[in-house]
């Protein structure tokens, strides 16, 4: 599956976090379909804008460029830049989020779960890779009052694995050297798949390839033999 911007589109339609928000301001009845549609192709334009500009290079007129209006109308669904960024960036976290409990809700036994939940959020950062880039490295741009409620939400998804992890210990099928360490490993497995994918790759870097091996590599991260520390190249510390 490749996301392209119509598809980014749909998936926004698709995600009411942002409709519910507009609802809230007292603008419910006003929302009609073209209007969430509207919205839901700003967002992707600024999504791409920020995506390839950054976000401090980018400008209300580039995202307004982008996505085929006037930047006057911008300020119909958002209050500054700042404030796409933030929609962005809830509406991406919340959905990670959602992967993943989905995923752990699924049942079996942990090696099971946590497989089944490395698997759908790589997946997840690999077909949203152009948003998921923005969500997480663009952080520092958001407000104070944006930025404990995007954190909140990361750490709802670092609760889901902590309690994979513990779990897995405590049944006798983990052994991590470190069970905090173990918990970064596995988020940082799904988030930097952003950084580096693109589809032109190939089909080896499909991505239900990359999910597959990325999760494969996590439960065997966890359930794996401990090697001996070895002499950095460097010449300083050992490293495992």
């Amino acid at each position: 599956m490749i996301v392209t911007r119509t598809s980014m589109t749909a998936w926004l339609c698709g995600n009411h976090t942002t409709w519910g928000r507009l609802a809230a301001m007292g603008r419910g009845e006003e929302v009609t379909k073209r209007r969430e549609v509207a919205l839901a192709n700003l967002l992707a334009a600024a999504i791409k804008t920020f995506a390839e500009h950054g976000f401090h290079g980018s400008s209300i007129k580039d995202v307004a460029r982008a996505a085929g209006v006037s930047p006057a109308a911008i300020y119909l669904y958002a209050d500054s830049k700042e404030e796409l960024l933030y929609l962005i960036s809830r509406d991406g976290h919340q959905e990670a989020v959602r992967v993943v409990e989905a995923a752990v809700a699924g049942g079996g036994s942990v090696l099971e779960r946590t497989r089944r939940a490395v698997h759908d959020l790589v997946l997840h950062h690999v077909r949203f890779h152009t948003m998921s880039r923005v969500v997480n490295y663009e952080l520092a741009a958001l407000s104070r009052e944006h930025s404990e409620e995007i954190v909140a939400l990361r750490r709802q998804l670092n609760d889901a694995f902590k309690h994979l992890v513990d779990d897995g210990i405590t049944g006798g099928d983990f052994e991590p050297p470190d069970r905090r360490m173990a918990v970064t490993g596995l988020m940082s497995l799904a988030v930097d798949t952003a950084r580096w994918y693109h589809p032109g790759l190939g089909p080896s870097y499909a991505p239900e390839i990359i999910a597959d091996s990325y999760a494969e590599m996590a439960v065997r991260m966890l359930t794996g033999t401990a090697v001996p520390a070895v002499p950095a190249m460097s010449g300083g510390a050992p490293y495992a």
